[in-house]
């Protein structure tokens, strides 16, 4: 007998996509030098000492922790992208740490009132978890890279994504400017997910809040950040919500009566990650290193590589469906994730993450020749 679930909201989701990958998964580990596993995207490498000092200094922490953020986390994040990225003007009431990025990518239409009754739109390659959004909100739903396919149709919310997850496309700054003009002419709330800006080889990749896009403001606008890629803090779940006060403060009044707080010795070494600029140079060589061998090898095998030029993984295809590539990949001990994860247009590509060791992709590449 079920209690309480009336209807059940399990229903409104769609499948988790990697529980389709079992099988391959299985076939991938039988090989006789083990699986080389570049399905996910997550990191392998050390934490940096610098922030795993900082973790330990703030060790003692046994008081509640504010669902705004200490002053000095917001004040680390805004001067992060001023420093790196050129987003000026902001003030501690328009940043908000959160606990990663994707469960504020998830909750995030449910906090600022969406449901039955409006439209989300979001790319049409795109991150499952902004379809998982609106369906946890009741709202409907469309991926398209078309504005002009809604036709008459408004939008209450439209997600941008740049660099790109799955296929590492970066929008130029006339695109994102076009977006946001589009979005502000109808009062479409415009969130940027930008959790690779760092992630770029052959682009340089604009946030949404920058002068040269936003015009110097951040009316309507929300970008999303993420260290878990760039600081190998993925363990550690540190985000930040930054842009329009007004998002921002019906964001931090939902998640305070939800007590959605980031623990304090988090929020202290998220201060350490992004004051620090000698661990993200470091890491950017380390994952360029690993990006040339794969794709070198994947070439040499046949593949095309589209796109791929920012965030952790190549866009690569054999002109064939993603399965059966996923599967011939299975049998050389090598999982990937198949292009339909992320949406229809993805039926004929693999997303090849090169998070995994130096040692895994050099056996990546050996297998691949």
């Amino acid at each position: 007998m079920t209690f309480g679930l009336r209807p059940k909201v399990s229903a409104r989701l769609p499948d988790f996509p990697w529980d389709h990958l079992t099988e391959y998964a299985a076939r991938a580990r039988s090989h006789a030098d083990g699986i080389v596993d570049l399905s996910v995207g997550t990191p392998v490498d050390h934490t940096p000492e610098v922030v795993q000092q900082a973790l330990r200094d703030a060790a003692d922490s046994p008081g509640y922790p504010l669902t705004v953020g200490l002053p000095e986390t917001r004040q680390a994040c805004l001067d992060w992208l001023s420093r790196r990225h050129g987003v000026t003007g902001l003030g501690l009431d328009q940043v908000l740490p959160v606990i990663g990025s994707k469960e504020l990518i998830g909750s995030l239409p449910v906090h600022l009132g969406l449901g039955a009754g409006d439209l989300i739109v979001y790319p049409e390659l795109a991150y499952p978890t902004y379809e998982v959004g609106a369906a946890l909100a009741g709202a409907r739903a469309v991926a398209t890279d078309s504005l002009t396919s809604l036709g008459p149709e408004t939008p209450a919310l439209l997600w941008l994504n740049s660099p790109s997850n799955p296929t590492g496309r970066v929008l130029p700054v006339d695109h994102l400017k076009k977006v946001v003009d589009w979005c502000r002419e109808r009062g479409v709330i415009l969130v940027s997910d930008e959790c690779y800006l760092e992630c770029a080889w052959e682009a340089e990749p604009v946030s949404v809040l920058h002068p040269d896009v936003c015009g110097g403001s951040a009316d309507g606008i929300l970008s999303v950040h993420s260290l878990s890629k760039r600081s190998n803090l993925a363990g550690y779940r540190c985000a930040f919500v930054a842009g329009d006060a007004a998002l921002v403060g019906e964001l931090l009044a939902v998640r305070k009566n939800l007590g959605l707080q980031m623990p304090g010795p988090q929020q202290r070494a998220m201060v350490a990650a992004l004051d620090d600029d000698e661990h993200v140079a470091v890491q950017h060589a380390t994952y360029a290193a690993r990006r040339v061998v794969l794709r070198t090898a994947l070439e040499g095998a046949g593949f095309r590589i589209d796109h791929s030029e920012a965030s952790l993984y190549l866009w690569a295809t054999r002109d064939e469906d993603c399965w059966d590539t996923v599967s011939w990949l299975a049998e050389r001990g090598i999982l990937v994730a198949p292009g339909s994860f992320y949406g229809r247009k993805g039926n004929r590509h693999v997303r090849v993450a090169f998070t995994a060791t130096d040692e895994r992709v050099a056996a990546a590449a050996a297998r691949l020749a």
